[in-house]
């Protein structure tokens, strides 16, 4: 093989590998997690002072995303840590989501 065979078949392996590309896309995704619990944790404190009641929803569908994230932590590096938040941040999701469904019921029943 000559060098730009060598080099050729270099790319094609390490195509889509770029550390910096990936260290980016974690930081980008960690970070629009953090403004997304700052901005539903805004709008909480705002329902909150005009007298709404509590929107379980809203931290519902915040919890859910580390949710998610840690779910496939846990199936892909298989480390405790991961697979115990996993656990709970989904097991929040399922209580926060319950919550928020039965105060709907509950305040808007046709009954």
């Amino acid at each position: 093989m000559n060098k730009d065979e060598i080099l050729s078949k270099s790319r094609k392996e390490n195509r889509d590998k770029d550390l910096f590309e990936r260290e980016v896309l974690v930081i980008s995704g960690n970070v629009g997690g953090i403004v997304a619990t700052l901005l539903a944790t805004i709008f909480f404190v705002m329902q909150r002072l005009v007298g709404d009641e509590f929107d379980y929803g809203l931290y519902a569908v915040i919890v859910s995303v580390s949710a998610g994230g840690f779910i496939l932590k846990a199936i892909r590096m298989k480390r405790k840590r991961d697979i115990v938040l996993a656990l709970i941040y989904t097991l929040a999701t399922f209580v926060l989501s319950f919550v928020h469904i039965y105060g709907l019921l509950r305040t808007y029943s046709f009954a």
